[in-house]
């Protein structure tokens, strides 16, 4: 990437707020996941590194919480699959222990310019990713989350904004946040709270992945800081959300939208 992402290498500093948690991140090969999975672990986290398939990429995201002294496994698989996600479930906690945080952070998008493009296993496949292996690994991990444990789902600026060549991200990530508001209440009964992050437009691989070469250019150009948000400056909202210092925050969509968040 041209130039390339900062996940808060340099920058992120840890207060100690995760002390002894263990996590699991999903997409934490790269970008916000990359950058969640650092944060969690110079706050003294033990991570599970969910990836795909890029190898060189989780390698790094193992490198970077390693030394912050902290664990690190390397769960790869595909999400959409059934049984990946409950290998990955059952991995984390044989590898870590009781999972007391869990990010759903790993996604799959594709921008089309015309409604009939859009193959219908394309938009299931979407669904399969960001929806339903979500659904699968809270439903896996949840029974065994202390008390005082947290989930966080990524849902988006375009689960309330849609953009027109998004349309299936766009849904998947609208319905991420009716299932944190619901599951929020159903897992309370348990201390485990239930939110999600809303990034606005933000410079992970993804993005020159999937758009035009002219949308990229102008990415998060719109926003108030007429620039796209780094991964580094997402991280800190999932800490917020995963430490005691918002223990009374559940169901709730923080917007980290650059100034796009509707009202």
């Amino acid at each position: 990437m041209v130039p390339e992402s900062d996940h808060g290498e340099a920058t992120y500093q840890g207060r100690g707020l995760l002390t002894g948690r263990k996590a699991l991140v999903t997409g934490a090969d790269s970008g916000i996941g990359r950058a969640v999975a650092l944060a969690f672990a110079r706050e003294g986290a033990d991570v599970a590194i969910g990836y795909h398939s890029e190898d060189g990429d989780a390698e790094e995201t193992k490198r970077l919480v390693t030394a912050e002294g902290r664990r690190a496994v390397l769960l790869r698989g595909d999400l959409g699959d059934p049984a990946v996600c409950e290998h990955i479930a059952a991995k984390a906690v044989e590898e870590l222990g009781t999972i007391d945080l869990l990010v759903n952070n790993a996604a799959y998008q594709r921008n089309y310019g015309a409604f009939e493009d859009i193959p219908v296993d394309e938009f299931e496949e979407a669904f399969r990713v960001n929806v339903f292996a979500m659904f699968r690994l809270c439903k896996a991990l949840l029974p065994q989350i202390p008390a005082g444990g947290s989930i966080i789902n990524t849902a988006s600026i375009q689960s309330f904004d849609p953009s027109p060549g998004l349309i299936a991200y766009a849904a998947t990530k609208a319905a991420i946040g009716s299932f944190t508001r619901s599951l929020a209440n159903l897992a309370m009964s348990r201390g485990v709270r239930v939110n999600a992050v809303a990034p606005g437009p933000v410079w992970t691989p993804l993005i020159p992945a999937t758009l035009d070469a002219d949308k990229v250019e102008n990415f998060g150009a719109n926003t108030a800081f007429k620039r796209a948000a780094q991964p580094a400056e997402m991280a800190p909202v999932f800490v917020f959300l995963a430490s005691p210092l918002a223990s009374y925050v559940t169901g709730e969509i923080y917007g980290a939208t650059g100034g796009q968040m509707p009202v």
